[in-house]
Order: structure tokens, then sequence, then C-alpha cells
């Protein structure tokens, strides 16, 4: 990493996403809407940040994990958040998420910018992305059906595959 690079990086690390006055933070908001424990959830926050500090600094536009994803998803519910505090003073640059279009050219698109985007991952960071929050990209361009459900009056039962 160059030097501009690490303040980067540190400034990134250092930005604190939930707001200390709140009874229900953003990680409390992420656990409950995704069905994580607070664990996993700050885990998946810190892979936001790596993703997102990638997004500034490897050369190439990156694709989340579906965990990364949902972390920022919420955060751009978080305006202020998100594109005042972290986008403006933080990174220094506006990062939009674009979605896909659909179809199989824009799979492939995608399936190519996840792979760099591991790649960009292991050279900054000089280590393999946790499995469990970056799958593989079979798995995370395979495993897309999701719903969201109000648990209050449904059941969700896990597969046995």
């Amino acid at each position: 990493m160059t030097e501009e690079q690490s303040n980067l990086w540190d400034n990134i690390q250092d930005y604190e996403i939930d707001n200390p006055e709140s009874d229900f933070t953003f990680t409390d908001r992420l656990a409950r809407e995704n069905g994580w424990k607070i664990g996993y959830s700050l885990r998946a926050i810190d892979e936001y940040k790596r993703f997102m500090f990638l997004a500034c600094v490897s050369g190439h536009s990156v694709t989340p994990s579906d965990p990364v994803d949902q972390v920022w998803h919420l955060h751009l519910l978080y305006t202020q958040s998100y594109w005042v505090e972290f986008c403006k003073h933080i990174l220094g640059k506006e990062i939009h998420h674009g979605p896909t279009k659909g179809g199989t050219e824009e799979g492939d698109r995608y399936r190519d910018l996840y792979s760099k985007t591991i790649n960009s991952y292991k050279i900054f960071f000089i280590e393999n992305p946790p499995k469990d929050i970056w799958q593989p990209a079979n798995i995370r361009f395979s495993e897309i059906n999701f719903k969201r459900v109000n648990m209050h009056r449904n059941w969700v039962l896990k597969k046995i595959l």
C-alpha cells in the first residue's frame, strides 16, 4: 500500500458506522434484518469497509459478496452517514451502487468483477477473504432467491440438503 492508501485505510477503519446515541444501532438493525448474530454483523461491517477501500484503490469496478452487499444496502438508507460522513469525508469520493440489469452477459460481467475483487483483496490485505462472508462465485451468483419475510407472521425452516 502506498502512504496515501494506508492513510485512507486507517480512516475507513476508524469510521464508526454505529451512532453511539442510538438505542437501536446500525449493527443491531443489520443483525435483525438478516438473522445474523451481532458478532457476524460486526465482521460483515469490517468486510464492507475493506470492500469500500477496494472500491477506492483497486483501479477497477468491484463487486461485493452478498453479506457485504447487505451492509451496503443498509448503509445507503442512512443517507447522512453514507453520503456525507462516509463518502464525502472519509472516502473523499462518491461510491454509487449499481445493481445488475440482468441477463447472461451482465451475469458474466459481475462474476468477472467479483473475481477481480477477490484478487485485489488478496493483494491489498495480503490474506484470503473469510469464506463465510466472501462465498465462492458459483454460490454468490446462484443462491439469490431472497424474500423479505415478516417473522411475526411466518416461520422459515432451513432446508436440509
